[in-house]
């Protein structure tokens, strides 16, 4: 009788709660009150961000085509109209957008020498934009004009073999109580990508300028299985992690891969020195990651700043700086500008990895070694007694202003300008700084180009070409014309801040105007000297012959 009560009890107990779940069910006719959840969505607008920083997206080639972009610039080749057609993926598998992973090689290769502009101009009805619908327009009324490019890019995924090798392993046990699995898999698939260069002109692919690369994704899994059974009841437990190599980051790599090929072989420059840079090695990104992993917070600091001391971003006699002095903070973000990284202020990886991957190379091995540091920080400043001196590290690029006569013709049969003939220049600065520039004419008059009402900025990042006159500009500001027979110069001053609070009125005098009293280029320069310090300061004068023009001179024969 107690184990039929029992029953008894446990059916009213199941009856009563079904009674509750019919009328709580009952309920949900009644719409729910919003505001009870107001606390819990606001929440909503924060969890919606990410919790990592964004960063540069990158290939194994991305330095190579910085490396190639200081090649071309010292060729001194003049700016190249280029387009590309849409580079498909017959396969299906790669679903990536091609076309726009060459306009940025090409923009990268082109920030200091200018050696390429894109013609963006879509054909394609599906993929037309606000801009392309407004430039056809205007183009029909005779609006605007579009320049015809000369080379074009084509090209396109050639295969993706999946699965060209795979491995499976998978084993188990079985018993009354227990069950045990175990699996294991690796795969491999081959990525192609073909590109080849065309004369725009005749629209003939130019024999020998051709492209053919592989690359390898792979991916692998392991996984434990584990069931049991106690009495009636069961109890399954799995765990697994896999990796799988992106096609999206191995097509960029091929496509940076294919565009030095490309523009070296088309602007004959020995190209492939900038494939042999120690960071194309595949595992150079995985080697600095462990790298900074094993530095911990304090070391990954301390090898920073000692970068940034050795660049040139910090003074020599810096002392070890908290992580947010604002000093080193300012220091750390002028450095991430220049480097084309995300600036946030702070030495995350991709700032470790781009302040000391210069001072990291290949052994006879092939594997990578430190140069003049250790992964803990271990390293000798002006102020620290640790074994491995700075002066081991590789010399830094100078702080300089690299000025060019843009005009195309070689330096080496550069002839001297005619009167109006116009002039175009260029001034490049190796680190952030602050960029000045003054022209003085035949007679010694002297007036300011940069800053000017059209361009107030003076800041620049490092190895950003600053065209003097602007002339891809619609509104360059100014032209500047040869003047008077005799020699002309521009001077550029760049300082590592805004000097302008800091010199006198008289440089103050609106730009594009004589200064008033008159000033040569050497009293501009020792000014600048006198209000910020001699090593806060670098300049350089770039001259020009001027001649009168051929039927003048001729006039003055007769």
């Amino acid at each position: 009788m107690p184990v039929q009560g029992a029953r008894q009890a446990l059916r009213r107990c199941a009856l009563i709660a079904m009674a509750v779940a019919l009328a709580t069910l009952a309920g949900c006719a009644v719409p729910l009150d919003a505001r009870r959840d107001a606390e819990y969505q606001s929440r909503a607008s924060v969890m919606d961000r990410p919790v990592v920083r964004p960063v540069r997206s990158i290939s194994s080639f991305s330095e190579s085509l910085l490396c190639m972009d200081h090649m071309l610039r010292a060729a001194e080749l003049p700016t190249t109209l280029i387009a590309s057609k849409q580079l498909p993926d017959y396969s299906g598998k790669v679903p990536a957008a091609t076309k726009e992973m060459i306009i940025t090689s090409l923009s990268q290769m082109s920030r200091l020498s200018n050696a390429f502009r894109y013609v963006d101009y879509e054909v394609d009805i599906a993929r037309q934009d606000t801009v392309q619908n407004l430039t056809t327009i205007l183009l029909n009324n005779n609006q605007m004009q579009l320049q015809r490019p000369a080379l074009y890019v084509s090209g396109a995924v050639a295969f993706v073999d999946q699965g060209v090798i795979s491995n499976n392993l998978g084993l188990g046990t079985a018993a009354s109580r227990l069950d045990t699995g175990y699996s294991r898999s690796r795969n491999a698939t081959i990525i192609a990508l073909e590109m080849h260069l065309g004369d725009f002109r005749t629209r003939t692919l130019i024999p020998g300028m051709d492209s053919a690369n592989e690359v390898i994704v792979g991916g692998a899994g392991e996984g434990l299985d584990l069931a049991g059974r106690i009495g009636s009841y069961g109890v399954k437990f799995n765990v697994g992690r896999d990796y799988a190599l992106g096609t999206g980051g191995a097509l960029r790599t091929l496509v940076d891969l294919a565009m030095i090929e490309l523009v070296g072989k088309w602007a004959r420059v020995p190209y492939w020195q900038c494939l042999m840079l120690d960071q194309t090695n595949p595992n150079f990104q995985r080697q600095m990651q462990d790298w900074f992993e094993a530095s911990g917070a304090q070391g990954q600091l301390r090898l920073v700043q000692s970068s940034l001391v050795h660049q040139g971003y910090l003074p020599p006699e810096t002392q070890p700086l908290p992580i947010n002095h604002p000093q080193l903070r300012d220091a750390l973000s002028r450095f991430q500008a220049d480097a084309g990284i995300v600036v946030t202020g702070v030495p995350d990886f991709p700032t470790y990895e781009r302040a000391l991957r210069n001072f990291v190379a290949l052994n006879e091995d092939g594997s990578l070694q430190r140069i003049g540091w250790t992964s803990t920080g271990a390293i000798t400043t002006a102020h620290s007694d640790t074994a491995t001196p700075l002066a081991n590290w590789p010399a830094p690029r100078p702080w300089m202003i690299d000025m060019q006569i843009e005009n195309p013709q070689p330096a080496t049969e550069r002839a001297p300008f005619q009167q109006g003939e116009q002039v175009f220049l260029s001034a490049t600065v190796s680190r952030a700084s602050h960029l000045y520039c003054f022209f003085a004419d035949a007679k010694g008059v002297v007036m300011r180009l940069l800053p000017n009402g059209m361009q107030t900025q003076t800041l620049v990042s490092a190895n950003q070409a600053v065209r003097i006159p602007d002339w891809m500009s619609p509104n360059p500001g100014f032209i500047l014309d040869a003047g008077n027979p005799g020699v002309e110069s521009v001077m550029c001053v760049a300082t590592a801040e805004d000097a302008r609070p800091k010199l006198g009125g008289d440089l103050q005098e609106p730009a594009l105007a004589p200064l008033k009293p008159s000033r040569t280029l050497d009293e501009i320069r020792q000014r600048f000297v006198a209000a910020l310090g001699a090593d806060r300061v670098v300049s350089q004068i770039m001259q020009w012959t001027v001649v009168p023009r051929r039927s003048q001179a001729t006039s003055a024969a007769r």
